[in-house]
């Protein structure tokens, strides 16, 4: 029984309408680009030895991408951290990006003091909050996007305004020409394949979410630049669909999990895995991957690929990333939910509230 999500039950259901915030999410990274160039940056360009994002939940996926996207160029180790204290390796030499959506994430507010403390540079991002008052006095670098999203739906913002960044400061390349071309690849994908107006037959996103209705969602892809995906598609179906999944990449699948498809199978036959493809994957990884798609077959799970779109890799890694946002979507609309609320988040901060973290003190 084939199930798609009606445009009737999309507008009785998607009261805070993520809808439109998927259907402007081109815009928004074409935007992200442009408010990252015109931020003057109050720090100078100096050989840096490493790069750490603090960050926690949507505010740290656009830190994961930046790590993931750069694996090739970056000459110094990119790190994310989703902890209250930083490594002890976070010195007067690292750059560090503190990202927090709201501005008042207790853990990224606690490594904010000890990215200072530490004497490490610092770039502050966020909507409001308590980091924007912490850059007025301590006179830092803070980057202002915009309010009123849920975190998870500033992606475009937490991801290329600290590549447009990194650029300024002279540590990689040029992004322009690959953002111009990753917006048309996002709109030609929500015109022709992803939009709520388009039949599941056409729909790639209504088409997985179908498959994973009522079902476990197992994902799977490489590690080397699209590890970052994967996670970003597993917080999706958490966030929006309200749904479990795990996610794992690959080589180092093939060391462990391969393995563990052998029992139970019984509930084989409720896992659907889906496996995030790439055409310049290492070719070995591309064998691997068609290699456990076919022994996951023949043990009677259902195994979908799902091929990324475009030519250059920041093309590749978001069209990808638009893809799952929509199938959360879509698979949240199937199961007659509101894909935005997180209530749990939200009753998790309040008895946190209760007992409350006091933060590091700054040594001045």
């Amino acid at each position: 029984m084939k199930r798609s999500p009606s445009l009737a039950n999309i507008k009785k259901l998607d009261k805070s309408n993520m809808l439109n915030l998927l259907l402007s999410f081109p815009l928004q990274c074409k935007q992200a680009y442009a408010l990252a160039k015109v931020n003057w940056l109050l720090l100078e360009k100096r050989d840096f030895t490493k790069i750490v994002f603090a960050g926690l939940g949507g505010s740290a996926i656009g830190a994961d991408l930046v790590r993931s996207y750069l694996y090739f160029e970056s000459k110094i180790p990119i790190s994310v951290c989703r902890e209250y204290e930083l490594p002890a390796y976070v010195d007067n030499s690292t750059l560090v990006f503190i990202s927090s959506y709201s501005g008042n994430t207790e853990e990224t507010l606690s490594a904010y003091q000890q990215a200072k403390d530490k004497g490490a540079s610092l770039i502050l991002i966020s909507s409001d909050g308590a980091l924007k008052e912490y850059a007025t006095k301590d006179k830092l670098t803070f980057i202002e996007i915009p309010r009123g999203l849920p975190p998870r739906c500033a992606l475009g913002y937490l991801s290329i305004i600290p590549l447009a960044v990194l650029n300024k400061l002279g540590m990689i390349k040029d992004i322009a020409p690959s953002i111009v071309e990753m917006v048309e690849v996002l709109e030609e994908l929500k015109n022709k394949n992803l939009n709520p107006r388009i039949g599941q037959k056409d729909n790639i996103a209504k088409y997985i979410a179908d498959k994973l209705f009522n079902k476990f969602p197992v994902i799977y892809s490489s590690s080397v630049h699209f590890d970052a995906v994967v996670t970003r598609l597993r917080c999706q179906l958490n966030e929006n669909s309200k749904s479990l999944a795990l996610t794992h990449v690959f080589p180092e699948m093939n060391h462990n999990e391969i393995v563990g498809w052998q029992n139970p199978k019984k509930l084989f036959k409720n896992f659907v895995v889906l496996m995030l493809r790439d055409k310049d994957m290492h070719r070995r990884v591309t064998t691997r991957m068609d290699i456990t798609r076919d022994i996951l077959k023949d043990e009677g799970v259902c195994v979908l690929e799902i091929w990324s779109r475009g030519q250059n890799l920041l093309n590749r890694i978001f069209s990808l990333i638009y893809i799952g946002d929509f199938i959360s979507f879509y698979l949240a609309i199937l199961y007659g939910i509101d894909p935005t609320p997180v209530d749990r988040v939200h009753y998790l901060k309040k008895r946190l509230a209760e007992t409350p973290h006091i933060l590091k003190c700054s040594k001045d």
